[in-house]
């Protein structure tokens, strides 16, 4: 069986700053793994490029055994794999059902005319990442941040990924919302979804993953398990900083 997905030899030069140097690293079907390091180690753009949002300089990244590195940001998510932000993005003027659409959505206008809403689908994911139904009609100003989380969890979601990469998904929340988040994320792992975590949570990322890539400025320093890794003395000492 091919690995979920294959990051093989990847470079991403902006002028003369290294982003990614040389990464190659696999997540294999229905695993979970962190994606860890310091500020500026590279880990959103690995993101970024696995989405084709950024264009690597050079190796390649292949899902399910397809090379995908030429595949514009729409095929890839076409592809199975989808992404959660940072910073959420929803659409500020819109609900969060009506932001659950946008990602059901079918490329074509002709479908999206002839196909129209379907709200049952969208309480469906809704639910799928812990909303109540009466929450549906809220705006993104309503929500908290854990809410905010859940909606892009839904969102993404919503395009059937069978790879999900989850960036900094506990940035900014409290205890219980971790908590909650850590719960649909189980639940999906249950269920056989394969995820990729940028965390710098490394408490709540623990219980979540496999295995862990560490990366120091685009460069691989260390794959295994989380005990693994975290006793690496190259991990301590570039993003826990001890020796």
């Amino acid at each position: 069986m091919s690995a979920k997905l294959e990051i093989r030899n990847l470079v991403k030069r902006f002028g003369g700053l290294v982003a990614t140097n040389d990464l190659t690293f696999t997540v294999e079907p229905g695993e979970s793994v962190g994606l860890i390091g310091p500020n500026g180690a590279g880990k959103t753009t690995v993101f970024s490029q696995i989405m084709g949002e950024h264009r690597q300089t050079a190796g390649t990244i292949a899902l399910d055994g397809r090379e995908i590195s030429k595949l514009s940001t729409p095929a890839r998510i076409r592809a199975g794999v989808s992404r959660t932000y940072q910073v959420p993005r929803p659409f500020a003027d819109m609900s969060v059902a009506e932001n659950i659409r946008v990602g059901l959505m079918p490329d074509s206008v002709w479908q999206m005319i002839s196909v129209g809403p379907d709200p049952a689908r969208e309480l469906e994911l809704a639910l799928a990442v812990g909303f109540s139904e009466d929450q549906l009609d809220r705006l993104p100003s309503e929500l908290s941040m854990g809410d905010l989380r859940k909606l892009e969890m839904a969102r993404t979601l919503a395009t059937a990924p069978r790879l999900m990469l989850l960036d900094e998904v506990f940035a900014g929340l409290t205890v219980g919302e971790i908590a909650m988040i850590s719960d649909v994320i189980q639940k999906m792992r249950g269920e056989g979804m394969t995820f990729l975590i940028v965390s710098h949570d490394l408490k709540a990322l623990e219980p979540l993953v496999d295995r862990v890539v560490a990366i120091n400025q685009g460069t691989l320093i260390a794959d295994g398990s989380y005990d693994a890794v975290m006793a690496d003395g190259a991990v301590r000492a570039s993003y826990l900083g001890t020796a």
